[in-house]
This record gives structure tokens, sequence and C-alpha cells, in this order.
């Protein structure tokens, strides 16, 4: 057991190590993934006790930052959040929780994927509540973009994800251009 630690102790110096000389060395999506909770409280809910819209709004915003500034090391800001859906109501007491994970980095930008669950502790039930992907660009104290250390998939998962972030950021692009023709 204690070879299996210092074998781990070795990687993890050794990473370390590298990323002083390399801040662009890539990083499995392994290394970004996070997974938050929050108890949904009264002031979290409308007057019939479900969540408000816009708080599950705010938390899937804070877990995809949690997992693009562990990606990055950077300071991030949201550039987009892609559509979002609420497919079940999660009421005062519940437990929210988010997971989320870089699926793709583009340059100065990383699309975040965040998958909201809600867990009722009492009956052992768990939910899903919603999904939503999220581009997040680094800065860095000015302001200025700076270059994000790719991401690698290892995972069929994260494979797959991989591939549809690019097809995403396409369409992305497609319909920011023809906003933009339309203004």
């Amino acid at each position: 057991m204690r070879e299996e630690y210092t074998k781990i102790e070795a990687h993890t110096c050794k990473m370390a190590t590298n990323e002083l000389h390399d801040p662009l060395m890539p990083r499995p999506v392994a290394d970004s993934q996070s997974e938050m909770n929050e108890i949904v409280l009264p002031n979290d809910a409308n007057p019939l006790g479900a969540l408000l819209g816009g708080r599950l709004m705010h938390w899937i915003d804070l877990a995809g930052a949690l997992a693009a500034h562990r990606h990055s090391r950077n300071y991030v800001v949201t550039a987009s959040i892609d559509h979002l859906d609420f497919w079940t109501p999660v009421h005062v007491g519940e437990l929210v929780v988010l997971r989320s994970s870089v699926n793709r980095v583009f340059t100065t930008s990383m699309e975040v994927g965040v998958k909201a669950w809600v867990e009722n502790y009492i009956s052992d039930e768990l939910r899903h509540v919603s999904s939503a992907y999220l581009t997040f660009v680094a800065i860095d104290a000015a302001g200025k973009r700076v270059k994000v250390a790719p991401v690698i998939p290892e995972t069929e998962v994260q494979k797959r994800r991989y591939e549809d972030a690019g097809r995403r950021r396409e369409m992305r692009r497609a319909n920011l251009q023809r906003r933009a023709e339309n203004v």
C-alpha cells in the first residue's frame, strides 16, 4: 500500500515540477472535474417552495467556473451559456449536486459541461435537473486573455464530449455571425 502512495506522490511531484516549467502542458479532463453541493433553503425558493431557476443558473455558472479554474490555473470569465432546460422541480430541503469538467480547450477559451442533480437524502433518490455547456475565457489579473493548456480526454465519454464540443463551437460561431448580421 505504501508503495502505491509513493508512486502517486512521485507522479504528483513530477506533474507539479513540469507545470512550473510549462504551464501549457496538457492536462487530463480528470484534473478539472469538480463537484459542488448546495442545500435548497427558503431564500433560494419561490412561494411554492421550488428552487428559483435563476439560483440554479447561478450555481451552474459557479460549478462551471470551478472546473475552468482548475484546468486553466487562471482567472476565468463566463463568455456564454448554451440552452438550459429545467427537467424536474427542486424543493426546499433537497440537495443540489452539480458536477462539471472541461470538455475542450480552444486557445484561450474552454467549453465546460455542467450536470445538475437533485438528491433527496431522506428517500435516497437522485434525479437529473439540468445540464448546460458554458464557455469560459481565461484571463490574467489585468483582464487580458491568456492561453490555456490543452485538455486530454481519456475515457470514451470524454472523447465523445471533446468531439461534440468542437461541433458545438462551430454552431455557436455561426449563430453569432447571423446575429451580428441582423443588428
